[in-house]
């Protein structure tokens, strides 16, 4: 029997994630579940273009020839509100797309999220944001997906993938305080959080949301590197946070405390990220602040991790 706690890491899927099904959603949204079926039924057989997830995904799936043992690697499994009738066509574009994605479940509209812990999920990457937000609330690891036409990432066999730190990798405690010191001594905050953060540069942050992910990830890095392969997938990891010096050591700190390892780090300083996620363009980049995701300019698949202070400011 498979066991799932045995891979190097496990990651959720929903289908509009990725494939691109706005059109037949446009469909459900407008004239309701018959029609939707009916023209999924339609066009069972025509393959959906890939969505915002699919470069990670199709990506990640490579590792998989890196382990001799089935049961280690890459599982990455569909978890989709479609019924088993429209989920047909899902399947069908997986097979169109030669990708190793052997287990999905198809709820008939009912939520997705609570079957996380079942499948020993270190992320679910979902197109619907009140699954991620439920999910997040309740200490899941969740994603929105945010649009991305997939035509600007070059076409290339290197895996790269690019994470904030505060509310992703870490938790939110640092940026609290900073919220407090900002309310009491506006002028002075981000000196005063700067030196905080440099008193406590021994003292790691408490876990954040897509810690597991980056643990999983850096398993398939040391995958690649013991393998003997002479053509094997590559893996590249980016850390791109507003954090500067002296706040940068801590979180340095908190990664190696932690067993965690990123390849580049970027410590911007409150910078516009999007030109320095242009020129490295990662294949998915997770950030829990919308605004740094939704810039027009930005051209890599995103996702927003709706975790934390910032988001509850935006929920209130």
């Amino acid at each position: 029997m498979a066991d799932l706690s045995r891979k190097a890491l496990v990651i959720g899927v929903s289908s509009r994630a990725l494939f691109d099904l706005e059109e037949a959603n446009g469909i459900y949204d407008r004239d309701g579940v018959g029609p939707y079926e009916q023209y999924q039924q339609s066009h069972v057989d025509d393959p959906l273009e890939p969505g915002t997830a699919f470069p990670f995904v199709s990506r990640l799936l490579k590792f998989n020839q890196l382990f001799d043992d089935p049961d280690e690697g890459v599982e990455v499994v569909v978890l989709s509100r479609n019924s088993p009738r429209t989920g047909l066509r899902i399947m069908n574009s997986i097979r169109h797309y030669n990708l190793a994605i052997t287990r999905a479940v198809f709820r008939g509209g009912a939520s997705t999220f609570p079957l996380m812990r079942e499948f020993n999920m270190a992320l679910f990457l979902s197109a619907n944001a009140d699954e991620v937000k439920n999910a997040v609330e309740k200490g899941l690891p969740a994603g929105l997906v945010l649009p991305f036409n997939g035509h600007h990432i070059a076409d290339d066999d290197e895996l790269r993938v690019a994470f904030d730190f505060d509310g992703v990798l870490a938790g939110d405690s640092s940026e609290r305080l900073f919220r407090q010191v900002q309310e009491s001594d506006p002028e002075h905050a981000t000196k005063r959080y700067g030196e905080h953060e440099m008193m406590n540069a021994d003292r790691p942050l408490e876990n954040g949301p897509l810690e597991q992910l980056l643990k999983g990830l850096n398993r398939l890095q040391s995958a690649a590197r013991d393998s003997t392969a002479e053509h094997k997938p590559s893996l590249r990891v980016y850390l791109v946070t507003a954090r500067s010096a002296p706040a940068h050591e801590r979180a340095i700190r908190t990664l190696e405390e932690k067993g965690l390892a990123v390849d580049e780090a970027f410590f911007l300083g409150g910078l516009n990220k999007t030109p320095f996620l242009n020129e490295v363009q990662p294949h998915i980049f997770f950030d829990d602040q919308l605004a740094n995701l939704e810039n027009p300019a930005l051209r890599i698949p995103a996702v927003h991790i709706p975790f934390g202070i910032r988001n509850d400011d935006a929920a209130a």
